[in-house]
Parts: structure tokens; C-alpha cells; sequence
């Protein structure tokens, strides 16, 4: 499953996931825990991000590596993301059900691309 997903930062600095899909409360959708300071570094600190996100492997995508699997507990899992766009960042996130939803399960592995 290959993607591209909007992220926007509302005024009070809150990252969400656009996924008009999901039928559950919106917190559930807010990006916390390192991923909303992921979203600020790869939205240039704008206020919107499109990212291509897939399962599989393609070109020019970073790599997200599941360190943790947390779906027995809060769900979804913690997420190393070592580089962007060839910069080590070893930047940790949490991911959370959403990503279960999206992907139909966590993956060990999570690529990341920057349409233009």
C-alpha cells in the first residue's frame, strides 16, 4: 500500500492526520509524541505536509523502524526515523492506532516520501 497523506497544524499548534475515512473521534488522529516534531521538521515548520507513506520500499523514501511494539497496551508502536533526506536525525516517535487503521496492522517498517 503505497499513499500520500495530508498532515495539517491547526492554530494552536497541533498536528493531525487529514484521513476523512476514520469514523472515530478526531484526538485520535492528533500527531504527539515526536511525530508532531517530525511533521515540523519535514513541513519546512509550515503549517501543511503531504507525505507518501507505504509498507513497501521505493525510491527516495526515508525509513521509519518499529523499536516497539505497543499494541497490546496504548496501541500502535514506537517509530526510529535515523535519517531524513540523507541528514541522521535518530528521531523517535510514537505512532499510534491510527497507523493500525491505515495499514490494516503495524509494520515493522514504515517509508516515507516528500511529493513535490
Amino acid at each position: 500500500m503505497k499513499k500520500t497523506f495530508r498532515f495539517y497544524k491547526t492554530d494552536k499548534g497541533s498536528w493531525y492526520i487529514d484521513l476523512p475515512e476514520w469514523t472515530d473521534g478526531i484526538e485520535a488522529l492528533q500527531m504527539v509524541e515526536g511525530a508532531d516534531t517530525m511533521l515540523d521538521t519535514v513541513s519546512n515548520q509550515s503549517d501543511e505536509v503531504y507525505l507518501e507513506l507505504s509498507d513497501e520500499p521505493f525510491e527516495g523514501a526515508d525509513v521509519l523502524h518499529l523499536t516497539e511494539n505497543l499494541q497490546d497496551s496504548i496501541t500502535g508502536g514506537i517509530y526510529m526515523m535515523p535519517f531524513y533526506k540523507g541528514t541522521e536525525i535518530n528521531h523517535p516517535m510514537w505512532l499510534c492506532g491510527v497507523t493500525e487503521f491505515v495499514f490494516k496492522g503495524l509494520p515493522p517498517l514504515i517509508y516515507v516520501g516528500y511529493p513535490v
